[in-house]
């Protein structure tokens, strides 16, 4: 499987500029992000805490595909044009992406017994 990790920064502006964020990306990005061809699965997650130390990163979503090609293809979709669209305009610049590769053999070394395929 491959991945696309986003990490978002706090918006400035506090807790109103934090909620609008929230209810535009999920109203108007995600729907978009939605009509991705390939993509497997999408989660949203809150970041709660840095162990350890402060953090600017409030929301990470993944973006799952079976492999880079189908990402390759999905990120030049419509769609996914769109969503990239859409995130500029409503978080300019709060977004980091990542592409992230399974590494099963490690996986099963850290998780004995996990199904890794």
């Amino acid at each position: 499987m491959t991945t696309l990790l986003a990490l978002y920064r706090r918006p400035d502006g506090g807790p109103d500029a934090q909620a609008t964020f929230e209810a535009r990306y999920a109203a108007e990005h995600l729907p978009l992000v939605a009509g991705t061809p390939g993509l497997r699965e999408t989660r949203v997650y809150r970041v709660v805490e840095a162990l350890g130390e402060e953090t600017d990163r409030f929301l990470a979503t993944t973006m799952r595909f079976d492999d880079r090609e189908a990402m390759d293809a999905g990120l030049r979709s419509d769609a996914m044009r769109a969503a990239g669209r859409s995130l500029r305009e409503i978080g300019p610049g709060l977004a980091t992406l990542f592409v992230l590769e399974d590494v099963p053999e490690m996986t099963a070394a850290a998780s004995p017994g996990v199904d890794t395929v």
